[in-house]
């Protein structure tokens, strides 16, 4: 997109099915605690608010919808906030499972990860000398044999599903490949710009956290969608996330941030919520002289169906 007078779209994930209790006291488990640190990362400025759920009672990853339905809606009610509903659940859910609050929802985005693909985290387990609850570590170590699956077949189905009643998406592309598979979904004419890119740097099983990919990742998009019909984004995961995601506003990108993606601030700070997180990477892009993205700024980027077409 034109970067003359542009704007940067901040999203948040809020919690994500990736981290465990575990790993951080001030991961969100609740449907209140969602809730609460959703609205504050939505006040501190994030523009879209992406959404996972967990089982109140441990906090494993749920697809729920009478979960779901325990914060989502008081979110939309209280912020003006994009809701992003993810698609991707966790690699233990089917894609019933992840589509099933998504569907009744239908909500002006949701996360659509381009491909299948090894994702894990497992290497943590070695770091964590207490569990806090019993499921955590045979699901991180579970990991290092497990497959996210999304097949060429699971994403059209996704996007005919929920791209058919309005809902856009977040393309989250972790390696280079998942560009030329969302471009194959642009000729097949199931999907139509303006794209929302989401490049995921330093996930064990994706691209590293080098800055160099980051070039490659933006010229290819370029070269695959033409500039003018796609906005790029970055998610840094774990120590990676604030000088990637500010790397990517300097290249004229967008930015996530959130404890599903780390649960530091700071090298070896914990973040205390989301609008901490959102805070930081607001402050050093003012500071930089970004201006901020309004949500109602980002339906008209995003090209969104708006709040009115949601179902509550």
């Amino acid at each position: 997109m034109n970067t003359t007078g542009r704007k940067v779209i901040i999203s948040c994930a809020v919690t994500g099915a990736t981290h465990v209790p575990s790993m951080s006291e001030y991961l969100p488990l609740t449907p209140s605690d969602i809730r609460t640190q959703a609205i504050e990362a939505a006040e501190a400025g994030a523009a879209i608010i992406h959404l996972h759920a967990r089982d109140p009672q441990d906090g494993r990853p749920t697809p729920s919808p009478e979960i779901f339905r325990q914060f989502v809606p008081e979110i939309a009610e209280a912020t003006d906030a994009v809701i992003n509903i993810t698609t991707g659940g966790s690699t233990r859910m089917t894609l019933a499972e992840r589509l099933a609050y998504p569907l009744l929802a239908q909500p002006e985005m949701c996360s659509l990860n381009m491909g299948s693909m090894n994702f894990s985290i497992h290497p943590v387990a070695a770091k964590i000398q207490s569990w806090r609850y019993g499921w955590e570590k045979d699901y991180v170590e579970g990991m290092e044999d497990m497959i996210f699956r999304n097949t060429f077949k699971d994403i059209k189905h996704i996007m005919l599903e929920l791209g058919g009643k309005g809902t856009r998406f977040e393309f989250e592309c972790y390696d280079l490949g998942h560009l030329y598979n969302l471009a194959h979904f642009v000729d097949e004419g199931l999907v139509k710009p303006p794209f929302f890119i989401q490049s995921v740097f330093g996930i064990l099983g994706g691209m590293g956290a080098d800055p160099e990919n980051m070039t490659v990742m933006r010229s290819t998009a370029d070269r695959l969608f033409g500039r003018d019909n796609y906005h790029f984004s970055v998610l840094g995961a774990g120590r990676h996330q604030m000088s990637l995601v500010t790397m990517s506003a300097i290249m004229g990108g967008n930015v996530r941030v959130g404890l599903e993606d780390s649960v530091y601030i700071a090298k070896g700070v914990k973040a205390e919520s989301n609008a901490q997180q959102v805070r930081k990477i607001r402050r050093i892009l003012e500071e930089l002289s970004f201006e901020i993205a309004t949500p109602d700024e980002v339906r008209a980027m995003l090209g969104l169906k708006g709040r009115h077409e949601v179902t509550p």
